[in-house]
């Protein structure tokens, strides 16, 4: 399974960015979907999760900004990122966890390559 995330960039405080990640390959079915974040120096961190049920999640920091989607006929996921702030410059890294094969038991995580936000004052 290999994961093609997009849509990072730089832009002004107050403004808005949209992320896409899309997942291809051998792919039975894609349980959750999330969106990671790491800026300088720190660890990773959870920004959002949405999962086949579309149930989401959103760490505390981003609610109210921040909004994940998917589309289920693509395997792909969004991440609609509002009202920007500098704290949310980061490396953002997508990640997808999906089945294989119909009798596989357990989910695989797979990340993408991450892509770059910039939020300049």
């Amino acid at each position: 399974v290999q994961l093609q995330a997009s849509g990072g960039g730089l832009v002004q405080v107050g403004g808005s960015l949209r992320l896409s990640c899309a997942a291809s390959g051998s792919i039975f079915r894609v349980n959750a979907m999330g969106w990671y974040r790491q800026a300088p120096g720190k660890q990773r961190e959870l920004v959002a999760i949405i999962t086949s049920g579309l149930t989401t999640n959103y760490a505390d920091s981003v609610k109210g900004r921040f909004t994940i989607s998917r589309d289920n006929a693509k395997n792909t996921v969004y991440l609609q990122m509002n009202s920007l702030k500098p704290e949310d410059t980061a490396v953002y890294y997508c990640k997808v966890s999906s089945r294989n094969h119909s009798f596989q038991r357990n989910d695989d995580d797979y990340w993408g390559q991450g892509t770059l936000v910039t939020v300049s004052s």
